[in-house]
């Protein structure tokens, strides 16, 4: 009979392992199937070169997937030009909107921008709100 759950809780202390040697390491299906492949690999590479020459388009895929990955789209810094430096929210938002209109900015741009701009504008909004709730309550704690 097994021994109840209760009593079986506990046996090793946090942290410790109950089976510190742990697994060898190269035990593992992964390292068992790369060691079978080992040997075989250069016979592998030149036989999915030969079929992409032949026209195998998977076969060829393959090939420049692994050789030449796909470039990552390069977003360059935009400026923004007439951008109020001290303007409100709405200017800015509205330069941004003229930029994009007249070809400065990409729509994707301008509507990150955009978006940029109303989470500032909410920070600076919940800013504004904690000064004047500080200045009430200590204008309120000054009352006798």
């Amino acid at each position: 009979m097994t021994e109840p759950k209760s009593k079986r809780l506990g046996r090793w202390k946090a942290g410790q392992s109950g089976n510190p040697s742990g697994r060898p390491p190269g035990n593992g299906q992964l390292q068992k199937l790369r060691a079978a492949l080992a040997g075989d690999v250069s016979e592998i590479l030149t036989a999915l070169g030969t079929a992409a020459k032949a026209g195998d388009v998977q076969a060829a895929r393959l090939i420049l997937e692994r050789v030449l990955p796909a470039l990552k789209p390069l977003e360059l810094p935009a400026v923004v030009p007439g951008m109020p430096v001290d303007g409100t929210m709405t200017a800015k938002a509205g330069a941004v909107l003229d930029a994009a209109m007249a070809g400065a900015l990409a729509p994707g741009q301008a509507a990150q921008l955009i978006a940029a701009l109303g989470t500032v504008s909410k920070i600076a909004e919940v800013d504004e709100l904690t000064a004047r709730i500080e200045a009430l309550e200590k204008r309120h704690a000054n009352i006798p």
